[in-house]
């Protein structure tokens, strides 16, 4: 049997854990895509799944060939759409992750942008806070906030965001504004845990910085909860600028310390080391690095 068919279906099953998953994804029968991944594995001499009733799941073999597989799938497929006379058009599936409130706010409408340019391209989103294993759950693209050190990735750093300290008209006309940072252990003060130092908020000014231990009458892990939780008047928030949107412009939250800069933390798009980027992957790089700078959402 066909190589290229055998390891299609060892992909779509190792990513959607489910035999019949990956048979309704590749449009073939739930038998013949376990005959495609057994023969595979026969091939090659070693187990690559592990199937128990409910789920299936991934050998360290199996781990190690998820990671290079799709590569090399979307490359043939690359190689046949380039040779193919005047086919240009880029095809197949995108599988991407970002962070929950980013991703609601900004990467959805981003992606939906490029796929209108794009009609070939499926795309599977994956929100989640937690900095995902991109060759575990075979991730083409990941969007991330903040700095990190992974080795094993590549970072493409696509712009920056500010953190934004707002309060709403009524805790203000209650408790009143700080005016300075160090001010701000008195107020009632709104954490965003995923922030790298929660309770620790820095500010810069006159080149002079600026740390804080705040401390919290909420913590949530998002920052729209945080965002949701000042506009009741409910404390003072630190929150990315992006997750804002119109708060600041329809007089919901006001905007503290304007004479301060606050912190700024990258934008990156992230993708395995040492993996040759599909075309598809790097047209959505290429269009995201574009569409961050355009954003009013993202300030540079």
């Amino acid at each position: 049997m066909d190589l290229l068919d055998q390891l299609r279906a060892f992909v779509a099953t190792a990513q959607t854990g489910s035999f019949t998953s990956a048979a309704d994804q590749l449009g073939i029968s739930n038998r013949l895509t376990s005959k495609y991944v057994a023969e595979l594995e026969a091939r090659l001499g070693v187990r690559l799944l592990q199937r128990t009733t409910r789920k299936v799941g991934l050998t360290p073999t199996g781990a190690d060939l998820l990671a290079r597989a799709p590569t090399l799938l979307d490359e043939f497929d690359a190689v046949l759409n380039a040779v193919s006379e005047g086919s240009t058009a880029l095809s197949g599936a995108l599988r991407v992750s970002a962070p929950v409130t980013f991703g609601e706010i900004y990467v959805v409408g981003m992606l939906a942008r490029f796929a209108s340019a794009h009609p070939d391209i499926s795309i599977d989103l994956k929100l989640d806070d937690r900095f995902l294993d991109i060759a575990a759950e075979g991730i083409d693209l990941s969007f991330r906030l903040g700095h990190f050190d992974q080795a094993s990735l590549k970072v493409r750093r696509l712009g920056e965001f500010r953190s934004v300290l707002v309060a709403s008209p009524d805790y203000l006309a209650q408790h009143g504004a700080p005016d300075r940072p160090e001010a701000l252990p008195d107020h009632a003060c709104i954490v965003d845990t995923n922030r790298r130092n929660p309770r620790r908020w820095t500010f810069l000014k006159d080149g002079i910085e600026t740390m804080v231990t705040v401390k919290s009458r909420f913590q949530v892990n998002s920052a729209s909860a945080a965002v949701a939780l000042a506009r009741k008047g409910l404390g003072i928030a630190y929150v990315p600028s992006f997750a804002l949107c119109h708060t600041i412009s329809d007089g919901h939250l006001i905007p503290l310390l304007n004479d301060t800069q606050s912190e700024s933390s990258p934008i990156g798009a992230v993708y395995l080391e040492g993996r040759t980027l599909p075309r598809k992957v790097r047209a959505l790089i290429d269009f995201a690095l574009d569409d961050v700078r355009a954003s009013n959402l993202i300030p540079g």
